[in-house]
């Protein structure tokens, strides 16, 4: 207690190591505590996928090398609930890394950069005028909680409950061969709720499969989750022991960034993309925008909460929007087959689904007259 560090981020995950990597590129003098329950490397329930856009946040931070952690994967392949596919090489390769590896190569960046890493499991904050007081042991300036979907940071700041609508749900394994060892493949699901199946090819071979809900209300058991993604991806069904089930906070959630000396990043902050379910971009960036923030003492809530705002106000109404769409079956069949038919469309979609990108009149013009053309009703997926 007698020594105050700069900078305290809970959660030395994607959102918390950049958030400390960008603190210490800007002041590489600042004390930096990642403040985290696990020992590194740690396993996380993901799918691996790593974008092109978070790359090159990755790669901004000065960390080197990370694209050489897998391989390049060109294409995407996506096949709607009425059996529209869409497949075509992405302007940039993107990659799988699996989160073990990733997680621990960014830790490492950031404790060789000089910050402290400390294992400990966060339970209580204390907000002084001058300073955060963390489980009374552990003083900073600035607390940056960046501890993912079940955040102790968030629940103590009041944060507001996501509601069902903004929560999605998935399971996530390790099979033995991938669907496409060149694509990342999606399969949409009928049903009530936006939901699909993934195939993501790993490195040296196998590939992370799962089935995400986006809709907690349509979530299920963990069997019947385990079921849609075997029915789905047929010959290509996870090794039993390597099942996880979680819950991903979506964007279209309420929104939390107060005044003062705490901060939100990542899923803590509740980003998931509420279109494809993806958070390592959202995570990285926002935990880059919190680190920056977190220097500037009593106005780093300010300060982050307007720079989150200018950052991701348009992307976020855009995927809002179209998440509300995308629970119509008809309007998923209308952007598969005008992406097929576009490559701007294609374009379009991937930078949202994956980046920060947004939806342009062009784009959403094909997808209406795709939309106005379609038959009422289609043909099975398969």
């Amino acid at each position: 207690m007698d020594d105050v560090v700069d900078v305290a981020v809970v959660g030395a995950g994607p959102a918390g190591s950049a958030a400390a990597l960008r603190a210490l590129q800007l002041r590489p003098d600042a004390r930096v505590l990642l403040v985290d329950a696990a020992e590194f490397p740690r396993d996380k329930t993901c799918g691996d996928g790593i974008a092109a856009h978070a790359l090159d946040l990755v790669e901004a931070l000065g960390v080197p090398g990370v694209s050489r952690l897998g391989p390049p994967v060109p294409r995407m392949r996506l096949r709607s609930p009425g059996g529209r596919v869409v497949e075509r090489t992405c302007a940039r390769p993107n990659r799988v890394v699996p989160r073990t590896v990733f997680g621990a190569v960014l830790v490492a960046a950031a404790v060789a950069r000089g910050a402290r890493l400390l294992r400990h499991r966060v339970r209580r904050l204390e907000v002084r005028p001058d300073h955060v007081v963390i489980d009374g042991a552990v003083a900073a300036r600035v607390v940056i909680g960046a501890d993912g979907a079940n955040s102790v940071v968030r629940r103590l700041l009041g944060a507001p409950a996501a509601p069902p609508s903004a929560t999605a749900v998935a399971v996530r394994g390790y099979a033995r061969t991938a669907v496409d060892p060149e694509a990342l493949v999606i399969e949409f699901a009928r049903g009530p709720y936006p939901a699909y199946a993934w195939s993501f090819p790993l490195p040296g071979g196998g590939a992370n499969v799962g089935f995400g809900v986006f809709d907690k209300r349509g979530g299920g058991s963990r069997a019947e989750l385990e079921a849609a993604m075997r029915a789905l991806l047929p010959g290509h069904e996870p090794e039993p022991a390597s099942v996880r089930g979680h819950h991903l906070p979506l964007s279209t959630g309420p929104r939390h960034h107060p005044d003062g000396r705490v901060l939100l990043a990542g899923d803590a902050a509740a980003l998931v993309n509420p279109l494809t379910g993806e958070g390592i971009f959202d995570a990285l960036a926002s935990g880059v925008l919190a680190g920056r923030a977190a220097l500037l003492g009593p106005a780093a809530g300010a300060a982050h909460r307007a720079a989150m705002s200018r950052t991701f106000e348009r992307h976020h109404a855009h995927g809002a929007l179209l998440s509300r769409l995308l629970r119509r079956p008809r309007f998923l069949d209308a952007a598969v087959a005008a992406a097929a038919r576009h490559q701007s469309v294609f374009d379009a979609a991937v930078d949202l689904g994956l980046g920060r990108g947004t939806a342009s009149l062009t784009a959403l013009a094909h997808v209406a007259t795709s939309y106005a053309t379609a038959p009422r009703t289609t043909a099975p997926a398969h």
